[in-house]
């Protein structure tokens, strides 16, 4: 059972975060309480697995990347955390993450590249693949943005 302020915390975090140098102030301020309370009550939420996983997504096109690429990649079982923190430690990668292959789609590993243009993003591919040995991939470029919006639990306090 969640408090009347936890489902207005939860509520304050479904959307974007302000960006500012201290955005859990300016939430705080907004409900009302200390910022120091509203991380207390959010570090209790996750403690309790109420909230699993916190994450920002990146507005691609408003930083100005023009391509975006997931590479499919087809890495060896016993290789796959070797490659998959190559991978992620790359600038241009933003997600690095691996998935069950099965018969009809036998790749495992997955990144998400971004760059100005579809040129870069494979020629990032490429040098990944240099760099770990791993040339069996393919890259799908993204067309046209369908959705990108953060659930929404509890109505905006």
């Amino acid at each position: 059972m969640l408090s009347d302020l936890e489902k207005r915390v939860i509520a304050s975090i479904q959307g974007d975060l302000p960006v500012t140098e201290r955005p859990y102030r300016l939430i705080a301020e907004r409900l009302g309480i200390s910022e120091a309370q509203l991380l207390t009550v959010l570090r209790d939420l996750c403690d309790r697995g109420v909230i699993r996983r916190f994450g920002a997504t990146l507005r691609h096109q408003k930083s100005g990347f023009a391509a975006n690429a997931m590479g499919a990649w087809r890495v060896p079982e016993a290789r796959v955390t070797e490659v998959g923190q190559i991978m992620a430690a790359s600038p241009s990668v933003s997600h690095c993450y691996r998935r069950d292959p099965n018969a009809r789609w036998p790749y495992n590993l997955y990144t998400m590249i971004h760059a100005g243009d579809r040129e870069t993003c494979q020629a990032i591919a490429e040098d990944l693949s240099r760099r770990t040995g791993i040339s069996d991939y393919i890259l799908l470029f993204s067309r046209r943005e369908l959705k990108k919006t953060s659930m929404q639990y509890f109505p905006d306090p």
